[in-house]
């Protein structure tokens, strides 16, 4: 009898030809000249199973564990998370919920655990994350959780793990788990994370995200490895009842004239290059071919080198600085989170207005640490450099102040993400661009939103 087993990240098939049909009858199977041994990518595994039911083909199924898990959970699913899960299982348990940072998506992953009932893996981008939701499962099912990444490596029928340690360990467990849920979704569209994807037999797949589409395009792929969006809400949609309200304040902001001078002048010089080398920088592969060029060409250099100095100069403008100091005086009695594009320019502010700092450079144990004494408030303010814009358990707060950033809508998305969870008060939020006007950084604020 034709038997289906999951090894090294495939689906094998003993026995194809004694069923009388050949590799190319089956989507995504081929004959692996080595062993002579029908094979499909392990995402195919549901695909195959469909176009062999459909023929009437008998086959002993081994590739997942019969393993059934008795899960249940204590939320009361508002109704557009409700709605979400319904969406998700009427698509046969697979696609992406793109809903805004603070609606609870946790919430509707863990109904759609309890709902299967099978071993599931959880993918995160982040150990921050990776220890978050290892917390609330255990709080939730009262069951060992394993975990891949962070220092530990141990597998339970539910683990959860960060795309790293899942890309290394997708090999051996990709038949281990019926279910895999993918936090931050956008992040199986980049190259090395898609065989995680591809090597997992789990045929019900969750993808959650606050923003879905990737200016690469790769959101494709995301769609082919776990399922199209089937179900999204916006922020508007959801401020008031369920997030609070809120409010987007753009703030301009002047050069000084010294700024202005340096600015023009490394503008100028990236500009004039652009004039001479035909590029337009209408897409990110054209700001790729820049980036290569700059390689051999000192001229692509120069001009790589002084676009950099001008974003600089706009986005960590003086005005900016004095700017921030009366928001600050302004909110004294709010929770305020301080976005930058630079680290330099965080520490420069942490030390200007005593504010404790978050970067890449941050420790686990101190960024920790802050956060927590943030969330009990010992500190009412954080300023941070990209850091806290996903992945991280970001207590709440009502104002938040950006700097700098750049034009992707992800990130004005998360950063506005952070301060709508709702208030106890009832209280709204408030979100303050500032943009240093008559630069590149206008048409970016405009693109962002």
């Amino acid at each position: 009898m034709l038997t289906l087993t999951f090894e090294d990240g495939t689906v094998r098939l003993d026995g194809l030809s004694e069923s009388g049909l050949s590799a190319a009858d089956l989507p995504g199977v081929e004959t692996d000249d080595r062993s002579l041994v029908a094979r499909a990518p392990a995402h195919r595994y549901p695909a195959v199973c469909d176009a062999l039911d459909e023929r009437g083909v008998e086959y002993e199924d081994r590739v997942l564990p019969a393993e059934r898990l008795d899960l249940t959970h204590s939320y009361d699913l508002r109704d557009y998370q409700r709605e979400a899960l319904d969406a998700w299982r009427a698509n046969g348990d697979r696609g992406v919920l793109e809903l805004p940072t603070g609606s609870g998506k946790t919430v509707i992953a863990v109904a759609a655990m309890a709902a299967l009932g099978v071993p599931t893996l959880v993918v995160v981008p982040t150990v921050d994350l990776l220890e978050q939701w290892r917390r609330e499962l255990e709080t939730e099912f009262d069951v060992p959780v394993g975990q891949f990444g962070g220092g530990e490596q141990v597998r339970e029928a539910i683990t959860v793990s960060t795309y790293d340690s899942a890309y290394l360990r997708a090999e051996d467990v990709g038949g281990d788990f019926g279910f895999v849920v993918f936090d931050e979704v956008h992040h199986l569209g980049g190259e090395g994370y898609r065989d995680v994807g591809r090597l997992l037999a789990a045929p019900a797949r969750l993808g959650l995200t606050a923003t879905f589409e990737r200016p690469d395009g790769a959101h494709e792929v995301v769609e082919e490895l776990v399922g199209p969006k089937v179900h999204e809400l916006s922020v508007d949609e959801l401020a008031g009842d369920h997030l609070a309200e809120y409010e987007v304040r753009r703030v301009e902001v002047e050069l000084t004239p010294e700024e202005r001078e340096a600015y023009e002048e490394a503008q100028g010089t990236f500009v004039d290059y652009l004039k001479r080398s035909n590029l337009s920088l209408n897409s990110g592969s054209d700001y790729r071919k820049l980036v290569m060029r700059s390689g051999s060409d000192p001229r692509a250099r120069e001009a790589l080198l002084a676009k950099q100095r001008a974003r600089r100069i706009m986005m960590n403008s003086d005005a900016k600085v004095a700017k921030l100091a009366s928001v600050l005086d302004r909110h004294r009695e709010d929770r305020v989170i301080v976005f930058t594009a630079h680290t330099d320019l965080v520490y420069r502010l942490s030390e200007r207005f005593l504010l404790p700092a978050v970067t890449s450079e941050t420790g686990a144990t101190e960024r920790r640490e802050i956060l927590d004494r943030f969330r009990e408030g010992t500190y009412s303010r954080v300023v941070t450099a990209n850091v806290l814009d996903e992945g991280v358990d970001v207590p709440d707060a009502n104002v938040a102040v950006l700097l700098a950033g750049s034009g992707s809508e992800r990130e004005f998305t998360q950063r506005l993400g952070r301060i709508l969870r709702p208030k106890r008060d009832g209280g709204s939020a408030t979100l303050y661009e500032l943009v240093s006007v008559e630069t590149a950084e206008e048409r970016v604020a405009d693109r962002r939103r």
